[in-house]
């Protein structure tokens, strides 16, 4: 049977209700990933504490509800990542586990680095601000890779962000190449724009390497290839990649497989909270991907996934999915 295994970042979510003032007095740059360090993370959980609004704990990282959007899908799935031996990482590979993901890392002793954690702040107007800390997630390397995971069928998933750190981007090669000489499929979402300027020249090498399928939104694409044109920039990652993915926030996402180019319409929403909308889009259009459904059909199942997890709280889906998708004519 398919199986999708996905490696990032395990990190628990700080998920706080605030207001664009508050953003500036903390010190908070809107609507991007922001990699903080100890002392920061401290500051901003405190400041949490003293807030009005209450936050929320949910397991999270960016592949960790990808993977928990498919697994309710009913895809078996797996999460290779590192948690601290203490009460947030113990708590995270719990609740892991009880979503229905394989957390396939028992949590690391003796390290004197915390679990990681990720404090987003979320306005009224839905959009999330998030400030990182990895901690322990940060030393996630090769040792942690066990390539008999990988068998002929996997689906393979990964997030751009472990670039940031020498030893997760050699996890990263690692599993990919485990995953290909097992006869499955790698893909990876390129994470953010930022993350795309940092790691250009490996994600240029990846897409036209060892990729088979890549995510990304206009601006991550844009940046990539260093165009204005999103057309130019689509048309050179298609020249380099088998299946191109690009959303496009409200407008119908792009999907290009060869010389088959369609689109996926999008139904406008109001966000109630966007955390985890690329997220479960990447869910729905992977568990469409790896279940052979039309490249047009698993476009609109990112689509829908990405819907319903941003008419909520929270970054994973609250709704049954797939009788959304059975609903449209999808299942």
């Amino acid at each position: 049977m398919t199986r999708v295994i996905g490696i990032g970042n395990a990190i628990m979510d700080v998920i706080a209700p605030t207001t664009d003032a508050e953003l500036d007095r903390l010190g908070i740059h809107k609507g991007i990933m922001q990699l903080i360090d100890r002392e920061r993370s401290e500051y901003l959980m405190a400041a949490r504490e003293t807030s009005e609004q209450r936050s929320r704990l949910v397991p999270g990282g960016s592949v960790a509800n990808t993977l928990a959007g498919i697994g309710r899908l009913g895809l078996p799935t797996g999460f290779i990542g590192r948690v601290a031996d203490d009460d947030l990482g113990r708590a995270y590979a719990r609740e892991m586990a009880a979503d229905g993901t394989d957390f396939v890392n028992p949590p690391v002793t003796g390290s004197p680095l915390p679990t990681s954690r990720s404090i987003i702040h979320v306005t009224p107007d839905g959009e999330r601000s998030m400030n990182t800390y990895l901690g322990v997630s940060a030393e996630l390397g090769e040792g942690d890779v066990d390539p008999a995971l990988f068998g002929k069928g996997t689906w393979l998933f990964l997030e751009g962000y472990l670039f940031d750190k020498p030893d997760g981007k050699a996890a990263f090669l690692k599993a990919a190449q485990a995953c290909h000489a097992a006869g499955g499929q790698a893909g990876i979402a390129l994470s953010d724009p930022f993350c795309v300027d940092r790691h250009r020249d490996d994600f240029r090498r990846l897409v036209a390497g060892q990729m088979d399928y890549v995510i990304g939104n206009i601006h991550e694409w844009q940046s990539l290839y260093q165009v204005e044109n999103l057309d130019a920039a689509l048309a050179q990652a298609a020249a380099d990649c088998g299946t191109v993915i690009c959303t496009r926030s409200g407008q119908d996402a792009i999907l290009i497989r060869g010389a088959e180019r369609v689109t996926a319409p999008v139904r406008r929403v109001t966000p109630v909270d966007a955390t985890g909308a690329g997220d479960q889009f990447a869910a729905g259009l992977i568990h469409g991907l790896a279940t052979a459904r039309p490249l047009a059909v698993a476009g609109r199942m990112g689509c829908i996934a990405a819907a319903e997890v941003i008419g909520h709280m929270g970054a994973r889906p609250e709704a049954d999915v797939m009788a959304l998708f059975k609903a449209e004519g999808l299942a």
